[in-house]
């Protein structure tokens, strides 16, 4: 039985919260939060290559869709999809109940670093030619977070 991404985070915020004050309280907040973001960002690109090529497709909104999906488990997620195609994949976030959970533990700050903060290495991963912009997350105090992907080079 898969355990729903938003459960995983939970178990794992309860050794890294405490590990990323630690790092903060001994190595200032920007140093700290920079060694995490370095440390988790390779892990999270090397996902993001892992599972793009599990994938067997090159079609980026089929692909980005699943991948929602599975994010959205165990009810995490409100999304609107609001393009799908090839060569691009449009959705806003409109509840996140991974923020709603960094936001009752008192640091949605660390939230933004450990969840929000996978977004674009786990893209990275995905090659080269798949561009993540995102301008605003719930995480952060916005109403909704807005991905857009898009391919940069047409085969």
């Amino acid at each position: 039985m898969a355990i729903p991404v938003i459960e995983q985070a939970k178990i794992q915020a309860r050794v890294l919260v405490p590990l990323v004050k630690a790092l903060q309280a001994e190595l200032g907040e920007e140093r700290a939060n920079d060694l995490v973001r370095r440390a988790l960002g390779d892990a999270y690109r090397n996902l993001g290559e892992r599972w793009w090529r599990a994938q067997h497709s090159e079609h980026l909104g089929d692909n980005l869709a699943s991948a929602f999906d599975a994010y959205a488990g165990g009810d995490a997620l409100d999304y609107e999809v609001l393009r799908q195609s090839a060569d691009a994949f449009e959705v806003n976030v409109t509840g996140c109940r991974f923020a709603q959970f960094y936001k009752e533990l008192g640091v949605p700050e660390l939230g933004f670093l450990l969840v929000c903060g996978a977004d674009f290495p786990m893209a990275e991963g995905f090659g080269g030619d798949v561009k993540l912009t995102r301008t605003q997350t719930i995480m952060q105090g916005a109403g909704h977070c807005d991905f857009r992907y898009e391919r940069t080079r047409r085969g």
